[in-house]
């Protein structure tokens, strides 16, 4: 590629995966060199509520599409206060971004906020390296004599995703109020990292909503007098949020209960299933899902490493209530004896498309029918 054969002094990047591959191109954001598990999104547009997604932590993002930024950066899309991915990789970046609600360009985004990434990259090779041989570790460095030898040695010795506590890291430290509502029911995001769209799509539809740390205690949630309970999203292994798992198991039996992403593999293992982590997960904006009741398929944004175990569980009451249509894992569990339900999915979408948003209104209507 044109820009990459021009790099100035300082400018060279490499990204070494933990099996010795390395792809070498152009610096973008902040310099230095930074660790990650890497995996890949195959999203179109929403590289901004990517980056912002706290999801995302811990974690070097590839994305497939091969222009990003070209619409640059606003103060209206973004799914939490600051980005949350460790690195950045994308075949090229636009540099001169065109829509009327761009205040800023994609790579000052990066420099402002220390993250590490590199263009010039083949994305589909490096995309078709994890689809083979699945999710790997790995490093971002930037500098003219970079010893990639070392470089592997460091991806080889990170952090496993699984060995962090990530939740700690995005989750609220103190109790909040996010909307006062309008009529409609108290609702109580518990939040493991929660989308900023959650809350929005909420207060749209006229909830009070609160948000309480993923620390907090059954008590705790039940103090703030909710109608209903939404699980967010959030980053990492379910296995690790034992003190969570442990919570949501009393708190199903005290309040209707609702799980997104992380939020419903936290459910899923309160009610006895097991989680499995997958080859290389699913991230993006095109998965389709198929609601086994209705024999309906709708188009969905996920994000996610991790996936709840075929019949893992003994309880007859739960019951898979979604499946993904491209290889049959579990997108939605619901429960025929408590108000609780969860999907894998974000029907928030933020990037992505808006076919699941109805699931906030069952969850509401649900509340409604149960006063």
């Amino acid at each position: 590629m044109e820009r990459v054969s021009e790099m100035r002094d300082g400018n060279k990047a490499i990204l070494v995966l933990e099996d010795g591959t390395s792809y070498t191109g152009r610096a973008l954001g902040a310099r230095g060199r930074v660790f990650g598990e890497v995996v890949f999104n195959t999203s179109m547009t929403g590289y901004q509520e990517i980056l912002t997604d706290p999801s995302y932590r811990g974690e070097i993002v590839v994305m497939t599409y091969p222009l990003i930024g070209n619409y640059g950066i606003n103060p209206e899309d973004v799914e939490s206060a600051h980005p949350h991915a460790r690195g950045f990789v994308v075949k090229q970046m636009c540099d001169e971004p065109s829509n009327w609600r761009a205040k800023d360009r994609l790579e000052q985004l990066l420099t402002d906020h220390g993250i590490i990434g590199i263009e010039g990259v083949d994305t589909r090779a490096i995309t078709r390296r994890l689809r083979e041989h699945g999710t790997m570790r790995g490093v971002i460095a930037v500098g003219d004599d970079l010893d990639e030898k070392a470089l592997l040695q460091q991806a080889r010795e990170a952090p496993d995703l699984s060995n962090q506590d990530l939740i700690e890291q995005v989750s609220a430290k103190e109790p909040y109020l996010f909307a006062e509502g309008n009529g409609g029911p108290k609702i109580t995001v518990v939040d493991f990292g929660a989308k900023m769209n959650i809350m929005r799509s909420l207060a749209e539809r006229g909830c009070r909503v609160t948000v309480v740390p993923a620390r907090s205690s059954v008590t705790e949630v039940m103090q703030t007098e909710p109608d209903g309970v939404l699980l967010s999203n959030g980053p990492g292994d379910p296995k690790t949020a034992t003190q969570s798992i442990e919570m949501v198991q009393s708190l199903v039996r005290e309040a209707p209960v609702f799980g997104i992403c992380l939020g419903h593999q936290i459910l899923a293992r309160a009610l006895g299933a097991e989680t499995f982590r997958m080859k290389y997960g699913h991230r993006g904006a095109n998965h389709p899902v198929k609601d086994v009741r209705t024999g309906r398929v709708y188009i969905t944004a996920q994000n996610h490493g991790f996936a709840v175990q075929e019949e893992s569980w003994s309880d007859p009451d739960v019951v898979v209530s979604h499946r993904n249509v491209n290889d049959q894992t579990i997108e939605g569990l619901m429960h025929k004896a408590l108000p609780v339900s969860s999907v894998q999915y974000h029907p928030e979408a933020s990037p992505g498309p808006r076919d699941s948003g109805y699931l906030f209104d069952d969850f509401l209507d649900r509340l409604t029918t149960r006063a």
